[in-house]
Formats: C-alpha cells, structure tokens, sequence
C-alpha cells in the first residue's frame, strides 16, 4: 500500500445561502484560514452576508463528503474592461489537504470558465511561503507574475504574497 492518501468522495455544487453555518465552520479552520485573508473568528452572520452578495457573475463552489463542506473555491468576475477576468480562490478543510480537493474544485472553476464562461485570465494571490499552493496553481496552467512585498499581516508580521495568473487564447 502506498502511503498516498485517496481522495474522498466528493459531491461538488454551487453554495447557497443555507450553507452559511457549513462555510463559517470551514472558514474557523486554522490551516484554512492562514492562507487567506479572512480574519479569525467567522461568524454565521459574516457568512451568510458574504454568501448574499455573491453577484450573477460570481461562482462559488462547495466540495462535500457526504453532508460535511470540505472545501470552497470562488471565480470572482471582474467588471469593465477587464470583464475577461476572474479572481480565483480555494481552501480546503485542514484534516483533508493533500487528498485531491483543492485540484477537483480547481478544475470545475476552470472548466466553467472556459467553456462557458469565456474567461481569458484567471488570476489569484498567494501567500510566497504556501509553496504546496504555488505548485498546485502551476499544475493548472498558472505562471508567477510578481511578489508583492508586505502583502498582508498574518499570524503578528507582515507576509509576501505571489500574483499568479493563467491565460487562455490570448
């Protein structure tokens, strides 16, 4: 036996409002939130407003096992003249990295947003030292395109991030 971890059996769907509870309880996750920009302690009501204001252009994902979110990913549709881009993001409950969640919900967003969605650039930032991210992100296509210096406070200092994009027919 290798010492691989499987993926579980995920059910992947857009969130609703009714997932407030299931979100905010993802979002409490140490791991989960020391790689965004969420600040501690979510709340149920901070939730469901996040999930309320989600625009007709916005795509949230959830991924389950069973009843339980196990991972969110977004595509946040710019506006404008830059309505050809997306803003990614994903995060994955802290018992189940490494078992494929991140990379299913990744390739639902990106399938959607380019087959149905005519999205040209995805684009997302990630903290410099989360290198498991970064390699994640580039087995789909995404390339670095700069560090950002003092990019957020995070765990009491200042933390780089990396912009990364992925381009398509351009």
């Amino acid at each position: 036996m290798s010492g691989r971890k499987q993926r579980p059996q995920l059910f992947i769907r857009p969130l609703e409002t009714l997932d407030a509870e299931a979100m905010a309880r993802l979002q409490a996750m140490p791991g989960y939130r020391f790689g965004t920009l969420r600040p501690p302690y979510p709340t149920i009501a901070s939730a469901g407003q996040f999930l309320e204001k989600l625009g007709p252009d916005d795509l949230l994902l959830g991924a389950f096992v069973g009843h339980r979110l196990v991972g969110t990913a977004g595509l946040h549709r710019q506006g404008g003249r830059r309505r050809h881009v997306a803003v990614l993001g994903v995060g994955v409950a802290d018992d189940l990295n490494g078992r494929g969640i991140g990379s299913a919900l990744i390739a639902a967003l990106l399938d959607a947003a380019d087959k149905w969605l005519d999205l040209r650039r995805i684009e997302l930032s990630v903290f410099a030292d989360n290198e498991r991210a970064i390699r994640l992100y580039e087995r789909f296509g995404f390339a670095r395109e700069g560090i950002m210096r003092a990019y957020a406070f995070r765990d009491g200092r200042y933390a780089d991030g990396v912009m990364m994009a992925r381009l398509r027919g351009l």
